[in-house]
């Protein structure tokens, strides 16, 4: 193939063309191009587009600051792999490449899924009330769906370690917090303390997404799931972790949006209310949800600690776009982790 356009930042499409002329032959013709693509700020996503039209996804590791355990392409690859033939639906797998030397990191390549990702308020609103509530019924219901999953029939038994599950998040996170240490953080170790002394039993262990929220998922034009993506930090482990994540992004709306045009997808009419989201995954599941207060906690800890990754890699390289905004979100999300351990939810 012969490329003759200039190729975005983490990615040599030379290189990944003769990668592709030999591991993939016929796959694409000349000339590619690729383009990032927006919403992940951890592991980027290229889509990668053909001399014919045809289009494939690369996913690599950031170009900065890559924690260890936290940009596993191997893992990423295995879950695809293990849920492509499931009732949770995945982009298909094409390639694992662990070889450094092809575009300077690991990656993975999966076919391209066409559909929408909500991740604005506004997308939703034009859509109304009414399918509004339809889309995140169907959002709730998936996670209900993954939690289901018997790790052992899809061959992820060995996918995690679920004994002591949230004894590793807390710590886990607190290590990640650590490692992007760039200026104090008010309230940062009072609510790791609090976590690590109040950590509850487990309910069971499931496969756990691990940042499950409404822009990770992709919609076709009748509002069905056409893909659940972004699994870099699925493992095996306490579902209630999943619930609480996605209740933390709902709850943070009016707090991190103040912008009308920046509105996240909560914001919107028929998005449910925190309430409505716990029951109806508590009537999905058969189950009676336990006190979430910890788990709400762990949720903004986590959170708090991925936006400070981000913000630790921006100041790396030099890259002042969207600095500030990160920088505005990390304390409010600290704050509501220690909100949340008060709270009887």
């Amino acid at each position: 193939m012969q490329i003759s356009l200039p190729d975005p930042s983490g990615l040599s499409l030379e290189s990944l063309a003769t990668f592709l002329r030999v591991r993939q032959p016929g796959l694409l013709v000349d000339p590619l191009r690729a383009e990032l693509i927006a919403g992940g700020k951890s592991n980027l996503t290229f889509l990668v587009t053909d001399g014919a039209g045809s289009q494939i996804v690369l996913r690599r590791p950031p170009l900065v600051h890559v924690l260890a355990s936290a940009h596993d392409m191997r893992r990423e690859a295995a879950v695809l792999n293990a849920l492509h033939d499931t009732m949770i639906p995945v982009p298909e797998l094409i390639e694992l490449c662990e070889d450094v030397s092809v575009i300077g990191a690991p990656f993975y390549l999966m076919h391209y899924v066409p559909g929408v990702a909500f991740r604005r308020a506004e997308q939703l609103a034009a859509l109304g009330a009414p399918r509004t509530k339809l889309v995140c019924e169907r959002m709730i219901d998936m996670l209900v769906s993954l939690h289901s999953l018997e790790p052992a029939e899809v061959g992820l038994s060995d996918f995690g370690r679920p004994a002591g599950f949230l004894v590793r998040q807390v710590a886990r996170w607190k290590a990640q917090m650590d490692a992007s240490y760039s200026r104090e953080l008010p309230g940062a170790d009072e609510l790791y303390k609090r976590l690590a002394s109040s950590i509850p039993k487990e309910s069971r262990a499931s496969i756990v997404h691990g940042d499950y929220r409404l822009d990770n998922l992709l919609f076709d034009e009748n509002h069905s799931i056409m893909a659940v993506l972004d699994w870099e930090m699925a493992t095996l482990g306490e579902p209630l972790t999943d619930l609480a994540l996605l209740v933390a992004y709902s709850k943070l709306t009016g707090e991190l949006n103040t912008d009308p045009a920046s509105q996240n997808a909560a914001f919107a009419p028929g998005y449910p209310s925190v309430e409505e989201i716990l029951e109806r995954y508590s009537l999905q599941t058969g189950t009676e949800l336990p006190l979430m207060g910890f788990h709400l906690g762990l949720a903004y800890f986590k959170l708090a600690t991925i936006i400070e990754g981000v913000y630790y890699r921006s100041l790396q390289t030099g890259s002042a776009f969207g600095c500030e905004d990160l920088n505005m979100r990390i304390r409010p999300l600290i704050a509501a982790g220690l909100t949340a351990l008060k709270e009887k939810i």
